[in-house]
């Protein structure tokens, strides 16, 4: 039996997922780490928390499932976007990696737009420039570290870090490497011109391919430490959501999903770049060879309510733990005890200031008519509606440039959740269906290695073999018309906090 390894290196953890060729789990490991926010509005992580936490979760995997390392076809990786990891002449890492949360570099986004003109920034790169992109992280260094960039031999995503370590390879695919803001969106390689006017040499930058080639082997050194078979190949892979979408069957025109994880997405299969020119949403290449995608994105999604659980809700982490349940779920009950609307009570996700509609790092999280008669429970509800709003926010603009889907795939935490997931179906006033497998990324990352190895001859095949639906969920008319009352008022906050926020920051 070929089985395939699916590794999905995300903010608040790693993890690693072993399938069969037909998509069955075979077992599955978490191990998470930290986050560290030196400064307000920063976020980083050590790389060598992700490489620890790898070789622990494949290890875990292995063990579990029982398999022989020599059944294990091939390995796929999934990862955070973004994020920068700088290394030296030796392969040791420089500094933490800038996350992709960070918001530290709204000067250098400006210095971006001026040096390369703001029109054929997006003509190049298909957006405009962001602080949550790793080019404007780049320049962060160079201006503020400059001791540390002149010892810097190779930049990483995350992913690929973790690939260099399991094999020595340096290499990139196009899907995360989209999100670097170096990248050609059009030809699908790096841009001379953006790297000239940004004074990056290419050497600095790794071999960029499809994410179904096989890139890499394990070496001998990582065998060890993961437990895995050297010479296991090592395909591409993608960006977290784009591999999230393969897991998700997102892989032809008029297919959409909406994913809530740390980050919320709505994110959406074409054929062709579809380029918004207000830079509202992002197009890049998908995982899926000679394809794009066009997504919207919520910075504090799942990470609000985990904000929120960290630190008001130690008597639901408590009874978790002594109920052996997942916090999340007991959240869940005592949200779906409050009305829709959380008796008028609104909440803005940004934590992180904001990537869609509004690309504000300054922008901040607000709770929006709090009153004495609310309590804990109206809080949690209007942090999930909160989320849901903004993600409708990227569903409107995804419409606007003619992106159209009868139903929407729900996965990540929004996906588990059925209170989450009725909320999406109601605010959307569209279907939300699951699918049978809710691995994601770590699907998807299995699914393109499968690809990349030979047991499918490409990715809508293997998805057509491997996604099921499993669940849907129809709007309910009444909440429905709340909600529409709600989001009308939501929409006129940030326009009308806009100023504030920039006072606050200053």
């Amino acid at each position: 039996m070929s089985c395939y390894l699916g590794v999905d290196i995300g903010t608040s953890g790693t993890k690693t997922v072993l399938f069969s060729s037909s998509g069955q789990k075979l077992a599955s490991a978490t191990e998470e780490y930290p986050l560290y926010q030196p400064e307000n509005g920063w976020a980083e992580q050590e790389p060598m928390d992700w490489w620890n936490a790898v070789c622990a979760s494949i290890k875990r995997v292995i063990a579990a499932s029982r398999v022989n390392k020599d059944e294990i076809g091939g390995v796929g990786l999934s990862g955070q976007m973004h994020g920068l990891v700088m290394l030296d002449k030796d392969g040791k890492v420089l500094r933490p990696s800038i996350l992709w949360c960070d918001q530290r570099t709204a000067a250098e986004c400006e210095e971006i737009t001026l040096r390369v003109g703001a029109d054929r920034l997006i003509a190049i790169t298909a957006n405009p420039a962001l602080t949550g992109f790793t080019a404007s992280k780049i320049l962060w260094v160079q201006k503020h570290e400059p001791h540390l960039y002149e010892r810097c031999n190779k930049i990483l995503l995350p992913k690929d870090f973790i690939r260099y370590m399991l094999s020595g390879e340096y290499a990139a695919e196009v899907s995360d490497a989209s999100g670097m803001q170096l990248l050609d969106i059009n030809q699908r390689a790096w841009s001379p011109e953006i790297l000239e006017k940004l004074a990056i040499d290419k050497s600095l930058l790794a071999a960029v391919y499809e994410s179904v080639a096989v890139t890499a082997k394990v070496s001998s050194s990582a065998a060890v430490q993961t437990g895995l078979r050297q010479g296991t190949p090592i395909v591409g892979g993608g960006g977290d959501q784009a591999a999230g979408a393969v897991g998700n069957g997102i892989v032809k025109e008029g297919l959409l999903s909406s994913t809530i994880g740390s980050s919320g997405v709505v994110f959406a299969h074409t054929d062709a770049p579809r380029i918004d020119k207000g830079g509202r949403v992002h197009t890049f290449c998908h995982a899926v060879p000679g394809a794009w995608h066009v997504m919207g994105v919520t910075q504090g999604a799942g990470l609000s309510l985990k904000w929120f659980r960290d630190n008001f809700c130690g008597d639901e982490i408590r009874l978790g733990k002594d109920m052996a349940i997942d916090p999340y779920v007991i959240m869940d009950k005592e949200a779906a005890a409050i009305p829709p609307g959380s008796n008028q009570l609104l909440y803005l996700p940004y934590l992180m200031g904001e990537r869609t509609p509004h690309l504000d790092p300054k922008a901040r999280g607000v709770f929006f008519g709090l009153s004495t008669f609310h309590n804990k429970a109206d809080l949690i509800r209007a942090v999930m509606e909160g989320v849901t709003f903004s993600l409708r926010d990227c569903l409107e603009i995804l419409r606007e440039t003619g992106v159209s889907a009868d139903e929407i795939v729900a996965s990540g935490g929004g996906g588990k959740s059925m209170l989450w997931r009725q909320m999406q179906a109601d605010v959307y006033r569209c279907p939300v269906v699951t699918t049978i497998s809710d691995e994601g990324p770590a699907l998807g990352a299995a699914i393109l290695s499968m690809v990349g190895t030979g047991a499918y001859d490409n990715v809508p095949e293997a998805c057509d073999a491997i996604v099921r639906k499993k669940d849907v969920t129809r709007p309910d008319d009444a909440s429905a018309a709340v909600y529409e009352k709600q989001y009308a008022i939501y929409k006129t906050l940030y326009p009308i906090l806009k100023t504030s926020f920039e006072q606050l920051t200053r």
